[in-house]
C-alpha cells in the first residue's frame, strides 16, 4: 500500500523543498522525509499539492496520458456569461494551442473560503466573481492563461480537487496523509 500527503499550499510558497531565499518552500511546512509534489502549483496560486515517496506513483500523477482532473477555484475580474463559459468549456485557443474540453461553471462566492495574505486586488467599477473550473491537462498558467482569453482575468486560484482527493478538511500550510 503506498500513502500519499496532501498539501494545502498557501500563496506565495514555492512548490518545491530547496531555498530560493525570498520564498517559503514546502521544506518551511513538511517535516516528512522523502516525499516529492506530483505536479506543480505556481507560487501565487493556493491549494492541493499531491507529495509522494513511490517514484511510479508520482510519475502517475502528472503522466499527461492518465489525463486525471484538476478541479480549481478561480475568483476572476468580471462577471462570467454564457459565452465565456462556452468557451471554456469546448477550449481555449493559447499561444501554444488550444486546450482540451473544460468543465466550467459559475459559482457563488466560496464564505468559507480562508482569507489571502496578501488579500487580491479590487477595483471599485469592477465586480470578481468565481468560476469552478475542471482540466485534464497541465500547460503551464493553464488556467490563468484560459480566463484571461475568455475576457476574465484571474485574481486568485485555488487548486480543490486532483482526481479523487481534495481540499476537504485542510487548511492552508496544513497536510494528511492519505493510504491508496
Amino acid at each position: 500500500m503506498s500513502r500519499i500527503l496532501l498539501f494545502n499550499k498557501p500563496y506565495g510558497v514555492i512548490c518545491q523543498f530547496s531555498r530560493d531565499g525570498l520564498h517559503p518552500t514546502l521544506a518551511d511546512y513538511i517535516a516528512v522525509p522523502d516525499v516529492y509534489p506530483a505536479g506543480r502549483l505556481d507560487t501565487d496560486s493556493e491549494g492541493l499539492v499531491l507529495l509522494t515517496d513511490d517514484g511510479k506513483l508520482q510519475h502517475r500523477f502528472t503522466d499527461p496520458k492518465h489525463k486525471s482532473p484538476k478541479t480549481y477555484w478561480v475568483q476572476v475580474e468580471g462577471m462570467p456569461d454564457e459565452v465565456a463559459l462556452a468557451n471554456l468549456r469546448s477550449g481555449v485557443l493559447l499561444k501554444d494551442g488550444i486546450t482540451l474540453p473544460a468543465e466550467a461553471r459559475a459559482i457563488e462566492e466560496l464564505v468559507n473560503l480562508w482569507p489571502r495574505n496578501p488579500p487580491i486586488r479590487e477595483r471599485k467599477t469592477i465586480p470578481t466573481s468565481w468560476i469552478e473550473l475542471t482540466i485534464r491537462e497541465g500547460k503551464n498558467r493553464q488556467v490563468r492563461r484560459m480566463t484571461a482569453a475568455v475576457g476574465l482575468p484571474t485574481l486568485r486560484l485555488i487548486r480543490y480537487r486532483i482526481g479523487e482527493w481534495t481540499l476537504d478538511g485542510i487548511e492552508p500550510g496544513q497536510s494528511n496523509f492519505e493510504d491508496i
